[in-house]
């Protein structure tokens, strides 16, 4: 059992999937990986099953009837990494938008470097895109300045979604309290751990446009974020996300 858990949600992703657990698990370190998939009509689902012969104890599944939502994905996968002994938590993504080859370098930030949160960052020096359509970069880049106006949360790429936690901040937050289940949701937790008083380290990344499957992106997950991020401030001040 390796020390660190990839948590990767999915819904439909069988071009993907298959091509991602292989290259996790060529890794000069060892990583266990987690898919929590939403019902995928496409089979994503069965095929996990099927490398699960070839990586007994070390690839895992969650089978979620529908689309529950990233945000309580990735909360299920918390749950399950902290019910055994992980001590390095990381979220990624199926469609290689998020190069396996970084889950190195967020590592060593978090195990050896101390910090309790590395985040995959766009928006350092360093990082940044390839493919991804001049609008997308916009909005994204858009979000980021919100998101740091309304909560001076201080993170360049507030926004990502590739992170390693250490176990303990994890431990610390009430998972319970984490309202969003959209891409807001990456902002909460971040906004949490950082009122928490975690330490963030930002380590450039590529953002590469996915070429299998269909981007997840929606009027209602942009809506969610303008007006998740507001209710977050507000919120923050009538209560914190301590865990009692």
């Amino acid at each position: 059992m390796s020390d660190s858990l990839v948590i990767i949600p999915t819904y439909n992703e069988l071009g993907n999937i298959e091509k991602m657990v292989q290259k996790v698990f060529s890794l000069p370190k060892a990583f266990d990986l987690l898919i929590i998939d939403d019902g995928s009509p496409d089979g994503t689902a069965q095929k996990v099953k099927e490398l699960q012969q070839q990586f007994t104890g070390k690839l895992f599944l969650l089978e979620r009837k529908g689309k529950l939502g990233l945000g309580t994905a990735y909360i299920a996968g918390f749950r399950w990494a902290l019910e055994r002994s992980y001590q390095y938590i990381f979220e990624m993504d199926c469609d290689f938008s998020h190069s396996p080859n970084d889950l190195l370098r967020l590592y060593k930030e978090c195990a050896e470097n101390n910090f309790d949160i590395a985040i995959g960052s766009r928006y350092v020096d360093e990082g940044g895109f390839v493919n991804w359509p001049k609008e997308r970069i916009r909005l994204s880049k858009n979000a980021s300045r919100y998101v740091n106006l309304v909560t001076w949360i201080g993170i360049k790429d507030p926004t990502a979604g590739f992170i390693c936690y250490k176990r303990n901040v994890l431990e610390t937050i009430d998972l319970n309290k984490i309202q969003f289940v959209g891409y807001a949701f990456q902002i909460e937790m971040k906004f949490a751990a950082r009122k928490l008083g975690f330490s963030f380290v930002e380590v450039p990344i590529i953002f590469t446009e996915r070429v299998e499957g269909v981007s997840k992106m929606s009027r209602n997950i942009i809506k969610e974020g303008i007006l998740g991020v507001l209710k977050i401030q507000w919120n923050s001040f009538f209560s914190n996300y301590k865990k009692k």
